[in-house]
């Protein structure tokens, strides 16, 4: 017999009571909603580059430049002093359409910042010579046909002179036999040293014969 004091559940408020707590349990257990994901941050735009006070001697003439410390020599000829004969091709130093001759030494323009050459001696095509006053490579390339489309023909003509200027100090190139010896100037030689001048109109045999003809005149 039941106890006066014992209240009774009846099985239907049990299995309420069960549910309920079952519900509770698994609220606290279910992992908490993701925070929602902060935005992106916003690009921060690239700040501009500074400038410098740069002086270049250009084919002679000394000119006082104020760049953007990014600007390539072959920016600051083109655009900068007007001297379009050096030409634009690959951007890459792969085509040697820009090639001008800095202190003596031929470089590609597209490759070097103008900042890197403060008071240096640049000469570039129209430094070398004019149509009425030709350079004798320049008059070469003409009798030889040397160009066709001529785009490559400034940086061609630049690298041609100082090829046979690096043959006349003995500076030798990968085919040359002897390293301590002068190199001769045969094709293969010039070859080799202009190999980094592209000339996509393919006339590089003429090339060849201009540079040997200006070459012979200087032996």
């Amino acid at each position: 017999m039941n106890s006066p004091t014992t209240q009774l559940i009846s099985r239907r408020d049990a299995l309420i009571v069960g549910a309920a707590t079952a519900a509770a349990v698994s609220a606290s257990a279910a992992p908490a909603a993701p925070a929602q994901a902060a935005p992106p941050p916003t690009a921060t735009p690239m700040a501009a580059g500074s400038h410098m006070k740069l002086s270049l001697n250009v084919n002679g003439k000394a000119h006082s430049l104020d760049l953007d410390t990014r600007t390539t020599l072959l920016d600051a000829l083109r655009e900068h002093l007007h001297l379009s004969g050096t030409k634009k091709g690959c951007d890459h130093g792969q085509c040697g359409a820009c090639t001008v001759i800095v202190d003596g030494r031929r470089i590609n323009s597209c490759l070097t910042l103008a900042v890197m050459h403060e008071g240096a001696q640049v000469t570039t095509i129209e430094g070398l010579g004019t149509p009425q006053n030709m350079h004798p490579m320049q008059a070469a390339f003409v009798r030889h046909d040397g160009y066709q489309c001529g785009y490559c023909t400034p940086g061609q003509i630049c690298s041609a002179v100082a090829v046979i200027d690096e043959v006349r100090r003995g500076v030798p190139s990968h085919v040359s036999a002897d390293l301590t010896a002068r190199p001769v100037l045969s094709a293969e030689e010039l070859r080799e040293r202009m190999s980094g001048n592209i000339c996509r109109c393919g006339a590089y045999s003429n090339i060849v014969d201009a540079i040997t003809e200006v070459a012979g005149s200087r032996a």
